[in-house]
């Protein structure tokens, strides 16, 4: 009996860890980490910007407001994933949507705390933040065009929270901004197309089902051809250091992923662009750090000396 029990807490646990999807909200956290260092913060150095106080419970404030978006947008999705992703919804289904609210509502007040412990301007932010998630759920999703902006701003707002802690303004934050921004936009519209389905049945007006699939293609491809400009910019504009690497090698997934998109017809061709696009982004993550690799080598220094 024990064990019975032992195993269907387990099970609960990891529907919640899918529900909040626990993979994507460290891979988020590392990315404004770097971000700071290597971005935003370059007059100190990268142990001190790691050991920043204010700058940990800003992070942490941001994925818990992320983990507490998945939820509510679980909440409201439920009857459109059992068709779109009936495996996941199952396994979602585990965790009852009267806990899932309890927990959603358990994290935000969390984060206000969080966020207050920094200062009032991040309590509001963060206060804002969470509204505007539940808003874009609730409603902004249904609508063309407004749903894809605004699903792709939400995804870039953390950053945004850690540009306004440390204030630095540069004009080659926005470009960075602006090629992530475009390629989450250019995302949310390729999971239009892969969801179009239970878009159909449960009444979401996307672009694919006002427009149809050819049209929506086409609006994604001159979107992805706009990266081309912030590309332009980051590499022969501003330095970047050997990050262009990642920009030049960007540019040929681009060019693949027009390909495959002038192809695709499936559900499983979509998701293969979908994944394709995550793959690019999650990798631009990483490639943070070659903005300028003396960082880390620096950073190891520091944690021999101590």
């Amino acid at each position: 009996m024990a064990s019975r029990k032992t195993k269907l807490v387990l099970l609960k646990i990891f529907s919640l860890f899918s529900v909040v999807r626990g993979y994507n909200i460290p891979v988020i956290a590392l990315a404004q980490y770097l971000s700071a260092i290597f971005i935003l913060d370059k007059e100190r150095r990268a142990l001190d910007v790691i050991l920043d106080g204010n700058l940990f419970l800003i992070v942490l404030a941001s994925s818990l407001t992320i983990a507490s978006g998945y939820i509510i947008n679980n909440f409201y999705d439920a009857k459109k994933d059992l068709i779109n992703r009936p495996k996941k919804s199952m396994l979602d289904r585990l965790v009852s949507q009267g806990t899932k609210l309890q927990v959603y509502f358990g994290l935000n007040f969390l984060v206000v705390i969080l966020a207050f412990m920094v200062s009032w301007r991040a309590a509001f932010f963060f206060s804002a933040y969470i509204f505007l998630i539940w808003f874009y759920s609730h409603k902004l999703k249904k609508y063309p065009i407004i749903g894809n902006l605004t699903a792709a701003l939400l995804a870039v707002l953390p950053f945004f929270g850690i540009l306004m802690y440390f204030k630095n303004f540069y004009e080659v934050i926005f470009a960075h901004a602006t090629f992530l921004y475009l390629l989450i936009l250019i995302r949310e519209l390729i999971k239009d197309l892969e969801n179009l389905q239970g878009d159909l049945v449960n009444n979401y007006r996307t672009i694919p089902v006002i427009l149809g699939e050819k049209t929506a293609k086409v609006i994604i491809a001159g979107l992805t051809l706009l990266t081309v400009i912030p590309v332009y910019l980051l590499i022969d504009v501003y330095d970047v250091g050997y990050m262009d690497i990642y920009f030049y090698t960007g540019m040929i997934v681009i060019i693949y992923f027009l390909y495959k998109l002038q192809r695709s017809q499936s559900r499983a061709d979509y998701l293969l662009l979908h994944n394709t696009l995550k793959a690019l982004i999650v990798a631009g993550v990483f490639c943070i750090v070659l903005i300028d690799p003396s960082v880390l080598v620096h950073g190891r220094q520091l944690l021999a000396a101590i």
